[in-house]
């Protein structure tokens, strides 16, 4: 891709917290900043991206150029970089996979996408497969548009962030194929553990501490543990259906479904309760 290119949907990622149009419309981009190995400056590109529970991993596939992209040769020379998924950034540390898992990995990728297959065709090399993990730290997540103001507004980001990973995991499977694909699986096994530690994260800390500052709400935020008790048994009815061999779309459809409805209201319901805590 020309810089222009990149740089057009660099700033229209950015402008709208990970949505851009054209040919990445409605598919799964994040940016990645690394360091020149040479120049030793931030480069940044966007990249497609498989999630891969606690991981995201990308391709070097240059669009089938004989060559690795810029991109790559950096986190050979530096494997700590910078990922904007979303609204949010966060350092990652970059680790190549090598042997069977690279190889696995890439399977899952062309059985979802065969333009991967495609790509690797026309380059006459093997294309580089690269963990993204993020580094622990402590505190609210980094958002893009600065620091947020408050727990609320952390809250709605992360909401915000579901919500799309809903849309595009729906977008999957309505695209898959008639029998659910690994890559697919690993999608929704991703967004189960996501929304589990995330609840867990809300009993735990934001509602204990709204409970104890603000006891006007304490019969809320009761009810919205309480619905947090029915998304743990669609995630697990969600979970049940992944581990079936040969699970339909259809089947994997219809749970989809039915924890978005749920879930969407949820989020819902728990941004109108908090609108006005401070």
């Amino acid at each position: 891709m020309s810089n222009d290119f990149n740089s057009s949907v660099i700033a229209e990622f950015r402008a709208n917290q990970g949505r851009v149009g054209g040919m990445f419309e409605g598919g799964r981009l994040l940016l990645l900043t690394t360091t020149g190995a040479r120049s030793g400056r931030p480069h940044t590109v966007p990249l497609g991206y498989l999630p891969d529970q606690d991981r995201v991993l990308v391709i070097g596939s240059a669009g089938g150029s004989r060559r690795h992209p810029a991109w790559f040769h950096n986190v050979l020379a530096d494997p700590v970089v910078r990922v904007e998924d979303g609204p949010f950034v966060y350092e990652a540390t970059a680790t190549v996979l090598t042997g069977a898992e690279r190889d696995e990995v890439f399977a899952r990728a062309v059985e979802q996408d065969s333009g991967w297959a495609d790509y690797e065709r026309r380059s006459g090399r093997v294309l580089p497969v690269v963990a993204l993990r993020a580094v622990p730290v402590a505190g609210p997540p980094r958002s893009s548009g600065g620091s947020p103001s408050s727990p609320v507004e952390v809250l709605r980001l992360v909401h915000g962030a579901f919500r799309r990973e809903l849309e595009l995991i729906r977008r999957e499977v309505v695209a898959s194929g008639a029998v659910v694909g690994a890559q697919l699986r690993v999608n929704c096994l991703t967004l189960c553990a996501n929304l589990h530690g995330h609840h867990v994260k809300e009993d735990q800390g934001l509602f204990a501490m709204l409970e104890y500052a603000h006891p006007e709400l304490a019969s809320a935020v009761g009810e919205l543990r309480a619905e947090h008790g029915v998304v743990a048994v669609l995630l697990e009815r969600l979970r049940s259906v992944l581990g079936e061999p040969g699970v339909s779309r259809e089947a994997l459809l219809a749970e989809v479904d039915a924890l978005t409805g749920d879930l969407i209201a949820h989020l819902d319901r728990e941004e109108a309760v908090l609108a006005g805590v401070r």
